[in-house]
């Protein structure tokens, strides 16, 4: 039976965690999951992260993809759901989900600076292990829907719809949505609320430019329902996982 008087507390806690995660973690996460399953070509996603792609390379970049990206267990949720959807094996997608949180670069680099360097040393040489014996364990599970993507690959390579957009422009605008992610996440220990807001701010209108510019109708409005759908489905569970953890840690307190 849980107290009726840790209920408030409990409620705090999680309006607490929404309000550092949401707004510079979660909606910045999902519009980018969104961008990959729209921009990214399932061509580039098959090649790296597809079934049919050799495991050494496919597993060794999927291991290491997230030492750029400052993010979150729940943040890499939204990403994971995007290269999946794009083409990846389940394999590889697993292993970008585990290991994305715990080698992000600042992560280390504070482990390593708070902690000693042996551990984090070992925080790195851990996370890129277990999340490659994790994703080998999925890839082994599912073994049978790997299979299927592997046979209808190659004409999921063909939906992918051609595009005269330059290259440098495609990537300034992946740079620009990571480091809105990156920048608005940070701590303000780090970057004062003024600097980020200032950053922030500039990198959504250059974002807003490119789309203006370079992008037609059609294609932002596809990112936004696909982001929206991604939303739809990942936020529901991502809460009631939060308010598990948040009542136990409530009972653990009362």
């Amino acid at each position: 039976m849980i107290p009726i008087d840790i209920i408030p507390s409990g409620f705090e806690l999680l309006q607490e965690y929404l309000s550092l995660h949401v707004l510079t973690c979660l909606i910045p996460a999902f519009f980018i999951a969104g961008a990959i399953a729209v921009f990214i070509s399932k061509k580039g996603v098959l090649k790296y992260f597809g079934a049919q792609t050799k495991k050494y390379i496919s597993y060794s970049i999927a291991s290491v993809s997230g030492v750029v990206l400052a993010v979150c267990s729940c943040t890499v949720l939204p990403l994971f759901a995007g290269i999946y959807k794009r083409g990846a094996g389940i394999g590889p997608a697993t292993t970008f989900l585990f290991s994305g949180p715990a080698i992000n670069i600042l992560a280390i680099l504070l482990t390593a600076q708070v902690l000693g360097f042996n551990i984090g040393l070992a925080r790195v040489i851990g996370a890129i292990s277990m999340s490659i014996i994790i994703g080998l364990l999925m890839a082994f599970i599912f073994r049978t829907d790997d299979e299927k993507n592997k046979n209808n690959a190659m004409f999921a390579v063909q939906e992918d719809e051609k595009t005269n957009r330059p290259l440098k422009i495609s990537l300034l605008f992946f740079i620009s949505l990571v480091l809105i992610l990156i920048i608005g996440s940070a701590s303000t220990e780090y970057i004062s609320w003024i600097t980020k807001l200032i950053v922030v701010s500039a990198l959504t209108i250059l974002v807003s430019g490119i789309l203006i510019f370079y992008y037609s109708r059609e294609e932002v409005k596809n990112w936004g329902k696909e982001t929206w759908n991604l939303a739809k489905k990942i936020i529901p569970i991502l809460l009631v996982g939060v308010s598990l953890l948040v009542l136990i840690q409530v009972m653990q307190l009362g």
